[in-house]
């Protein structure tokens, strides 16, 4: 028994000593959770997770090609407000023609074979009733509305951008605790081959040991094919050179006050696209009423004929006119104009409608995911206290182990069990905070801003 004893203690604590530098992983702090270690120098030089972030959104914004068709839209908007403007510039024409032609003025008619005719005109609107300017305004509106929808379209590509960075740090993490929780199985199971040698009565715990060095494996292996996953996402917005997760676990813990973050939820881009079509609503109400009344415009044109054959001397088959003034149109009667604007006026107030319920349903929705936030965040400082005592019962436990009798395999490696899964639940909620966190600022000013 003292042979085997010894033999226990020698396989156990060299096992344990090629073990011990890898009970590593980031905390929340930037130290690592579970041990009294903080990181190292090389590391915290390395590692700048905001600008990793804010260069992995720059690089998805410059390729997304959804991002590229919105913004062309928003452009197209603005060149609409410049057609409508040059409404109130000076319009000419001019026109032509060849044919014969036959006129007739009371008993006279007058004929030609073939006759040129060219015409040039010339027009500018003094008055209308300010429809023009309504227009102006109902377009400068319309594009507003397009350049927050672009504004909006950017920030969902962002958080796209950080969810998945952070999804790919969850499952990175999680692969480095399961493969340090592997290799603990395998150090223990290291000391169990020496044991089994001078004890064969333990080769149920040696099996018992490589199983769930295999179940370690194992949960390894699909993290490391859902790292894979997210990480083929991610290139389809990044590209190939993705940088590496170092302090990704712990860039976004901040959590902006609630009342904070309610009045952020007005400057979004998505409330801001509301109110824009609700005023271009209302312009454009404002230009129909607008067209029922009277229009002015200054004209200028003249014209010129030439004609030969048929019974007018050439001497004499030749014409020109000449005409400048002011025309007025005067609508009368256009009974549809009515229903015209009532309709866009009911269409201004569904939209100030749809804005404010959207206000308040965001505002909401910020209230529910603070409390998701928090209790995320809460949960992995609780998890992170559970874990440093698992840290020591694991420890306590092994040692016990060694000193044969005073604990069975299975406390030991239900104690190991206990412990990583401990901090893969820590990873989980430390990145669930994050993602959430992230979402909360997307609902208000947005996570572009946040990362400038």
């Amino acid at each position: 028994m003292t042979t085997l004893a010894l033999v226990l203690s020698l396989a156990c604590g060299e096992a344990e000593a090629r073990c011990l530098d890898e009970e590593t992983i980031e905390g929340t702090d930037g130290t690592p959770a579970g041990t009294g270690k903080g990181p190292t120098a090389s590391v915290l030089a390395a590692s700048d997770p905001r600008g990793i972030l804010a260069g992995m959104v720059t690089d998805a914004l410059s390729r997304s090609q959804a991002l590229g068709a919105t913004r062309m839209l928003a452009d197209a908007a603005l060149q609409d407000v410049e057609e409508i403007k040059a409404g109130k510039k000076i319009q000419a024409s001019a026109g032509g023609g060849l044919g014969p032609s036959l006129a007739q003025s009371g008993t006279i008619t007058e004929t030609a074979a073939v006759q040129a005719r060219a015409s040039l005109s010339a027009s500018q609107l003094l008055y209308d009733g300010g429809r023009t300017d309504r227009l102006v305004e109902w377009r400068s509106q319309i594009a507003e509305a397009a350049r927050y929808g672009y504004l909006s379209q950017q920030e969902q590509v962002a958080v796209s951008t950080v969810s998945l960075a952070l999804e790919r740090s969850r499952y990175r993490m999680q692969v480095q605790v399961y493969s340090q929780y592997a290799r603990k199985m395998s150090c223990l199971v290291e000391a169990l081959e020496t044991i089994v040698k001078a004890d064969r009565g333990r080769a149920s715990e040696l099996v018992q040991a490589r199983k769930s060095q295999q179940q370690a494996e194992l949960s390894m292996v699909q993290a490391q094919s859902q790292a894979r996953q997210v990480e083929v996402q991610l290139r389809r917005f990044v590209g190939d050179g993705l940088p590496g997760i170092e302090g990704l676990g712990s860039v976004l813990l901040a959590v902006p006050p609630l009342e904070a973050l309610q009045a952020d939820v007005e400057r979004s881009a998505d409330l801001a696209q509301y109110q824009a079509q609700a005023l271009a609503a209302q312009r454009y109400a404002a230009a129909t009423e607008a067209s029922t009344k009277p229009q002015l415009s200054w004209v200028f044109g003249g014209s010129k004929t030439a004609g030969v054959g048929g019974n007018v001397p050439t001497v004499n088959n030749r014409a020109a006119s000449l005409q400048v003034g002011l025309q007025l149109s005067v609508p009368l009667m256009n009974p549809g104009v009515a229903y015209a604007s009532e309709a866009a006026r009911l269409r201004a107030t569904a939209a100030q409608l749809q804005r404010a319920d959207a206000l308040e349903a965001r505002r909401f929705r910020v209230a529910e995911i603070f409390e998701q936030t928090q209790s995320a965040f809460d949960r992995a400082r609780r998890v992170g206290a559970v874990l440093r005592d698992s840290d020591q019962v694991r420890n306590f436990t092994l040692q016990q182990w060694q000193q044969l009798g005073r604990r069975s395999l299975f406390d030991v490696m239900g104690a190991e069990g206990d412990h990583y899964g401990l901090r893969v639940a820590y990873v989980n909620a430390i990145h669930d905070g994050q993602q959430l966190n992230a979402l909360l600022l997307s609902l208000g000013r947005g996570v572009t801003e946040w990362l400038r």
